[in-house]
């Protein structure tokens, strides 16, 4: 059964329909959040708020106007949107042990450059720093990504460039930690 056949399901009345949708999309939709969050605890939260927003707004799904994972995946990206307006998360809260410069003398441990690269990414623009989430991590296509968005598939490459092109001016421009 195919998601249009599910939704209509649902709609008729088959509350247990929905929890073929639940299944498909959980684990990508958590995922996502996460990657934008790096809160294993507020991803699992945030991924339930999706799926009961979904159950309550199914009747207003369009599928003349987007597929159900675009439109779910837009119900995801505003929920987290929200949250990360809460709260000032980590992004990346794992690094190697050990991040080696060029400079021999210059090592930076993997919770300085973490804190750093945390720091670089929070100073993005949100809505590039969701593209790059979007693209580099959850490896969205373009064309999904703008659908996701609702914007044009140009500014999504424009974005997607310029959230790159900041993150590796800050990380050239940082400042390396020397021992004496």
């Amino acid at each position: 059964m195919n998601d249009d056949e599910t939704i209509q399901r649902v709609l008729e009345g088959d509350v247990n329909s929905f929890e073929l949708l639940v299944e498909k999309y959980q684990k990508k939709v958590v995922g996502m959040i996460y990657n934008m969050t790096r809160d294993h605890h507020l991803s699992e939260d945030l991924g339930q708020d999706v799926f009961m927003e979904v159950y309550r707004s199914l009747h207003s799904f369009d599928s003349a106007r987007s597929r159900f994972s675009t439109w779910l995946y837009r119900i995801t990206q505003n929920k987290t949107l929200n949250a990360i307006k809460k709260m000032k998360p980590l992004l990346f809260p794992e690094a190697p042990e050990t991040l080696h410069t060029r400079n021999a003398y210059h090592e930076v441990t993997a919770n300085e450059f973490h804190a750093e690269l945390d720091r670089i990414l929070d100073r993005l623009p949100v809505k590039l720093r969701l593209v790059f989430v979007w693209a580099e991590i959850e490896e969205l296509s373009h064309q999904e990504i703008a659908e996701i968005e609702g914007v044009p598939l140009g500014t999504v490459k424009s974005r997607l460039n310029r959230a790159k092109q900041q993150i590796q001016e800050a990380l050239k421009n940082r400042k390396d930690i020397s021992h004496e």
